[in-house]
């Protein structure tokens, strides 16, 4: 076979992924704070990028004034914008000049932290605003479980070696305040004595919270018990010898292997749970992190309002100081303008793209408003069947968009606050009627273990022979994983005396 050239001309369609693309694809996936995230990190690499202090009546809603809000028009230039006022320009602060920041006096202030103290804390006189306190004097930060347990041990009276001794066991505690080392570790990385570190070790274990400083659950327990006198009880021996049994609520195997009647049995195991196996997480400094709404939707009268949470975004707008440089009047040079036309071309399609995921969101929630308005009307149990593809064809995007749109998105209804992907949930088919959510069944689901017998729970299989008297076909092993994901532990461990 000889191998010759030859010229062919094809003709084809390809996606290309431009960097603007690409990062309105980005900024559409990404949650509040990562947007908050990103548009901070925007505006430090990008000068011609400032953050509004207002959106007047008519302006852009990211406080831009060089973006149409339309998102079918195409990019513009500084060139090509209609007339308009001229903005007030952005000054510069002159740290040099005296004007500029009042002068701090020092020695006065001195004088009145002096005064303050004296009076045994601060004055109760009113300060005005060049006297206010500082923002970082008032921060506290929660104390953590090794801070805590240091104070105790710096208020203890002990010697320079177990002082040393007692610090590595504090850091050497889990945040569940388990020992996460042998007493022989303690021994080898201190260089003290085995009676000192058994001594300092009990005394840590004396401390509060109690438990803390134990090797496992079943000393944990124990020193919790001791703290409450009752390390000779009942509770204190199925926690030393029948642990097992009180794992799987086996109350007659305990009453049987405690020689003790059910009810005393069913007392001590109350006792037990009322303890807490992870004494360290009462002091955890870990930070709770609360969710803002991105969308809200309220009802007025007999219709619903959508509103799109602006607030703690930066709302956007170009520099009035780089957007003259580009004037034809300007004696800036070409280098400096070519800069500033590429800085003042990535701005404008980061308004544009934050701009165009705002509406996107909007479309997407007025969607689901029109599907679920049982469910914002009357709660979980109306909550339909729906799939990415029933929202996607009704604003006509594609499923992907919708996923990214839905992901690390939360609104806030009537019925509470749920991530818009609580809104997409599989099918469960009934006999004759109409098909249900899954959220809907399982809150059905919760309803029937919180109304059942105690002392008789109901078993994966005779759930699901409720749900079919309800013309509803559930298998038992979609009961269980129902159960498994609410969190509802399976019917022997649900057993009550």
């Amino acid at each position: 076979m000889a191998l010759e050239l030859r010229q062919n001309l094809k003709l084809s369609q390809q996606l290309v992924m431009t960097p603007q693309l690409q990062q309105a694809i980005k900024l559409l996936q990404l949650s509040r704070l990562e947007l908050a995230e990103t548009i901070q990190h925007e505006m430090e690499i990008n000068p011609v990028l400032e953050e509004g202090l207002g959106s007047p009546e008519g302006e852009d809603p990211t406080g831009s004034d060089t973006l149409p809000d339309g998102g079918g028009e195409g990019n513009r230039g500084p060139e090509d914008e209609p007339s308009r006022p001229e903005p007030e320009k952005t000054s510069e602060l002159e740290m040099e000049s005296p004007s500029s920041l009042g002068e701090i006096d020092w020695g006065n202030y001195l004088n009145e932290y002096a005064a303050d103290q004296s009076d045994g804390g601060f004055s109760g006189r009113e300060r005005d605003g060049d006297e206010a306190p500082s923002r970082l004097d008032i921060l506290s930060a929660r104390p953590s479980l090794q801070s805590h347990l240091q104070w105790q041990l710096n208020l203890s009276r002990i010697t320079e070696e177990e002082r040393k001794v007692g610090e590595f066991i504090i850091g050497n505690l889990d945040a569940n305040g388990f020992l996460t080392v042998e007493p022989e570790e303690i021994e080898a990385q201190t260089g003290c004595r085995p009676a000192v570190a058994a001594a300092v070790l009990a005394l840590v274990r004396e401390m509060d919270p109690a438990g803390v400083g134990a090797t496992d659950l079943r000393q944990c327990l124990l020193l919790q018990l001791e703290r409450l006198g009752l390390a000779d009880s009942l509770a204190a021996r199925i926690v030393q010898n029948h642990l097992n049994l009180l794992e799987t609520r086996n109350y007659s195997g305990l009453a049987k292997a405690t020689g003790r009647s059910p009810d005393e049995a069913a007392a001590a195991v109350a006792v037990i749970t009322g303890l807490n196996p992870r004494p360290g997480r009462l002091y955890s400094d870990e930070e709770p992190v609360y969710i803002i709404p991105d969308v809200y939707i309220h009802k007025l009268g007999e219709e619903y309002v959508i509103l799109l949470n602006d607030e703690g975004l930066p709302r956007l707008k170009i520099s009035n100081y780089y957007r003259e440089i580009l004037d034809k009047d300007s004696t800036a040079p070409n280098a400096t303008k070519d800069y500033v036309q590429e800085k003042l071309r990535s701005a404008m399609w980061l308004i544009k793209s934050i701009q165009q995921r705002q509406r996107t969101i909007y479309r997407v929630v007025e969607s689901i408003l029109k599907f679920q308005r049982d469910f914002f009307e009357h709660g979980v149990a109306r909550l339909k069947p729906m799939v990415l593809r029933d929202v996607a064809e009704d604003i006509g995007m594609h499923e992907s968009t919708i996923s990214r749109v839905t992901t690390n998105k939360y609104v806030h209804s009537p019925q509470g606050i749920f991530e818009l992907k609580y809104f997409f949930n599989s099918t469960i088919n009934t006999n004759g009627g109409d098909a249900l959510a899954s959220e809907s069944i399982k809150q059905r689901l919760k309803s029937i273990i919180q109304h059942e017998d105690p002392r008789k729970p109901l078993s994966d299989s005779a759930i699901a022979a409720v749900f079919t008297r309800d013309d509803i076909r559930l298998a038992r092993r979609t009961v269980a994983k129902y159960r498994e994901q609410l969190g509802i532990l399976p019917s022997k461990l649900r057993r009550r005396p």
